[in-house]
């Protein structure tokens, strides 16, 4: 379902998009990149987090942490991480397949400025086993995120290299 709900997106308002199904999982960031012949940094994890009563998704490079001040400072609050069955009741995806696209639930997604280090990044698709290639300019036009800086700067500097 969650797949699918992510090819119909992509159907609708970026038809020149594919989805990639790989027999290997792609669930956590080191088998995404292995998967996907990326480093990891490429891969766009996106984490569920709750600020008060608001759940928002954030997109950041795979091998970026959250930066607790800094996000605390750019979305408003402390962040705290989803559980795994609220993460999938608020997606429709499950955990390992999380991405800002065909959601469940309309969230605030943002992404993290770290993406912009790269041409192209690889989020999930909505499984554990599918992601697509996207710029991460048009990554955010397309889920209307807001670009943000709440990551470490380990990442930065990773990125800047």
């Amino acid at each position: 379902m969650s797949l699918e709900s992510v090819r119909a997106f992509f159907a609708k308002h970026a038809p020149d998009i594919a989805v990639i199904v790989t027999p290997e999982s792609s669930a956590t960031v080191p088998l995404a990149a292995a998967a996907h012949g990326v480093e990891p940094g490429q891969i766009a994890k996106t984490l569920s987090l709750r600020i008060g009563d608001e759940v928002m998704l954030v997109v950041t490079r795979g091998d970026a942490r959250l930066d607790n001040r800094k996000a605390k400072a750019a979305l408003g609050g402390k962040p705290r991480m989803l559980g795994q069955d609220e993460v999938e009741a608020l997606t429709g995806h499950p955990v390992g397949g999380v991405c800002p696209f065909g959601l469940a639930t309309p969230l605030k997604v943002y992404c993290d400025i770290s993406l912009k280090a790269f041409d192209i990044v690889v989020p999930a698709a909505g499984s554990t086993h599918s992601a697509l290639r996207i710029t991460p300019q048009r990554m955010a036009e397309l889920t209307q995120a807001e670009w943000v800086d709440v990551c470490q700067e380990a990442a930065q500097a990773a990125a800047a290299e």
